[in-house]
């Protein structure tokens, strides 16, 4: 009897000390590109009154491939889609040739330099978002991992504070936290899901060479499926809610806009 007792127990502590290892995240281990890997980034912008009734709405979409030799990212076919009415049918879309091609060291402060963005054209605001969220969806899911612990939130007090981004303005992130919410399976891999937010962000817009001025605050929050064998990003999602005032010239009258953005960023099927 004491033998099948102790047998028990041992059965019990093995499980647990499985099903414990089956909830602790990778530390420390590096994001395993094997090559190239190419994803679709695309956003929608919906361009609301303080009531709701959605005045514009505009599509930006771009192909991200990172895994290039020398740790550099690309981008091509990013485009434009401006929808007919606030309820559709989309228009033609318009591609961004500025962006075809657009490539650099993926570190997570080059996009930040003040010159980064030298080719593109001042009114180019969501395609710099393009590249911005994709480096915020990577940091967030890829290299914080190791302070991630199952259903407590982390405070990423590191990415907390203003950011200036070039030739657009500054953005104050608030409080930065992320959640590890348990494991899930996309495009048959094993993942960490993992939440992150950011709520009463300070935001403030100065176009210069656009006219084009935004004062007021953002809320963004989303989810992240990252795979735990390789730390490549599996899908993630992102929405964004602005609220300001805009104004069409430094000194022009100005008005209240919410803008909404939700995005999908998500693996291309290999060729």
């Amino acid at each position: 009897m004491r033998t099948l007792v102790l047998l028990i127990v041992a059965g019990a502590l093995l499980g647990g000390c499985a099903f414990d290892n089956a909830w602790i995240l990778p530390r420390g281990a590096p994001v395993k590109d094997d090559g190239p890997r190419s994803y679709r980034f695309t956003v929608e912008h919906s361009i609301a009154d303080t009531k709701g009734q959605v005045i514009k709405r505009e599509r930006f979409s771009g192909d991200y491939t990172r895994g290039l030799p020398g740790g550099e990212v690309a981008w091509k076919n990013v485009s434009h889609v401006d929808f007919e009415t606030a309820d559709g049918p989309a228009g033609p879309p318009q591609k961004r040739e500025f962006m075809e091609g657009f490539r650099y060291h993926n570190d997570g402060t080059t996009s930040l330099a003040a010159d980064f963005f030298k080719g593109f054209p001042a009114t180019a605001v969501p395609e710099r978002n393009l590249v911005w969220d994709t480096g915020m969806i990577e940091s967030f899911g890829q290299t914080q991992l190791e302070h991630l612990m199952l259903n407590q939130p982390y405070r990423f007090a590191t990415g907390n504070g203003t950011v200036n981004m070039p030739g657009v303005g500054t953005f104050h992130n608030r409080d930065v936290q992320l959640m590890w919410m348990g494991r899930s399976r996309r495009n048959g891999r094993d993942c960490a899901l993992i939440g992150y937010s950011a709520y009463f962000n300070r935001l403030n817009v100065a176009v210069v060479d656009a006219g084009i001025y935004l004062e007021g605050r953002s809320h963004y929050w989303g989810e992240i499926w990252v795979a735990l064998q390789t730390l490549q990003i599996e899908y993630a999602t992102l929405h964004e809610d602005v609220l300001g005032t805009l104004k069409l010239g430094e000194h022009e009258p100005g008005q209240l806009v919410n803008v909404f953005r939700t995005g999908i960023f998500e693996p291309l099927p290999a060729r």
